[in-house]
């Protein structure tokens, strides 16, 4: 097993128990959904917090939003308890060697975008060497596997339910002579079986997918997973199901719903700058049909508007006013002056974005809340486990690595 840190479930827990006391006492911060609630009752608590917030220039919300640490020294002269957020969050990186090392070579990386690329690469160096049997888990077209093939010391499957991706990746195996072999399989389906003495892998399998996984190899014993979790809050249940038995005892545990857990993932420091501007015009739209709606409903009250066709992205604001009235039964004057809303709109993402940056410092200390949770389970179900990163956030911001090896019997 390679180097890095290594944790006890005590350490584990204590850790997690900190993480959880802070969010705890800092819920007013993270909870409200800045789209949805113009005046968050923090911003009446802390005025001078939220003067300092409101004083951001469009620079500052750039040079924040990609250094959250920095971010957090900045507000803490307002609410001193930020500070906390560096130490909180701090974590190992696990590869000993460089990940040029396992990156697939650009000639044989078809079909593989070049940033997943690097991250099957990074990921790879930090679970070197490969001991058993490689399953890789929603495998896609096995980009991952196709990497990990030659490092591994055995056989290399991936499982994937989607047949047009098994059938793509198995034709770029051949033709590159790689020991993989991918099957159509749907890893949620109940009768599923697991290759005996495998090393389950998981680069960004999302929500339950990836806790499937973990359950899975922990509940047959499986020599090691290595999983980089993604998308906590793709799940069939409204709120998180923790699979620790200590976190599920927890009485001060917080309980955290789809939509909390969603928080954890909200990033586009990989986005590209059109898709950014995009989705800021997008957003514009969005709080300016919200202003509109209340005033036209007499109510105060934030009114959901599900997602929109794609065809509406590239017209105008007008046109998305009255999709959105239409879908949520609403009916438009013939005097709407939607010039007036979409620069309300305007103005309210200036003020969304700002208030913005002080609920996303809490985005990683709530993914390391459910990261540990995973890193507890497999503790107590046999495990020696290393967390940390395999990657620098640059590459991605979802780049926790759990790291499980099953103890041998009698330890």
């Amino acid at each position: 097993m390679t180097a890095g840190l290594h944790h006890c479930a005590d350490a584990f827990y204590l850790r997690w128990q900190r993480l959880n006391d802070w969010l705890t006492q800092h819920r007013e911060f993270w909870q409200p959904t800045p789209f949805a609630d113009p005046s968050p009752a923090w911003a009446k608590s802390w005025p001078a917090l939220a003067d300092r917030v409101a004083r951001f220039s469009d620079s500052d919300c750039e040079q924040w939003g990609d250094d959250p640490v920095a971010l957090a020294e900045w507000l803490a002269r307002e609410l001193p308890s930020l500070r906390e957020i560096g130490e909180l969050t701090d974590m190992p990186p696990l590869a000993v060697e460089s990940a040029d090392l396992n990156t697939l070579p650009e000639v044989r990386a078809t079909d593989m975008p070049g940033r997943k690329r690097l991250q099957a690469g990074a990921f790879a160096s930090a679970i070197h060497p490969l001991k058993h049997d490689v399953l890789d888990w929603c495998s896609g077209k096995g980009h991952l596997a196709r990497t990990l093939a030659p490092l591994c010391q055995g056989n290399v499957t991936g499982f994937e339910w989607n047949a047009t991706l098994v059938d793509d990746g198995n034709r770029l195996a051949r033709k590159f002579r790689d020991t993989v072999t991918l099957q159509c399989q749907d890893v949620m389906a109940d009768n599923l079986t697991m290759p005996p003495d495998s090393h389950g892998v998981a680069l960004h399998a999302c929500g339950d997918l990836h806790r499937r996984l973990i359950r899975k190899v922990a509940g047959e014993g499986l020599p090691r997973v290595s999983v980089s979790p993604c998308c906590y809050h793709l799940t069939a249940a409204s709120d998180y199901q923790p699979l620790s038995r200590r976190v599920r005892a927890a009485k001060t545990g917080l309980e955290l719903t789809r939509d909390e857990l969603r928080l954890a993932v909200r990033e586009t420091v990989t986005a590209p700058k059109r898709v950014r501007e995009q989705n800021c015009r997008v957003s514009c739209w969005r709080l300016g049909f919200d202003g509109l709606q209340r005033q036209l409903r007499g109510l105060d009250a934030y009114l959901p508007v599900p997602s929109h066709p794609s065809r509406l992205t590239n017209g105008d604001f007008a046109t998305f006013c009255r999709w959105a009235a239409d879908n949520r039964g609403l009916e438009l004057p013939a005097n709407t002056d939607f010039g007036a809303w979409e620069r309300h709109g305007e103005r309210r993402l200036q003020e969304v974005r700002r208030h913005e940056l002080l609920r996303h410092l809490f985005r990683r200390p709530l993914e390391l809340w459910v990261v540990l949770d995973y890193s507890m389970f497999l503790e107590e179900q046999g495990y020696d486990v290393r967390l940390g990163t395999f990657c620098e956030r640059q590459l991605t911001p979802r780049n926790l690595l759990i790291d499980a090896v099953k103890r041998p019997a009698g330890c």
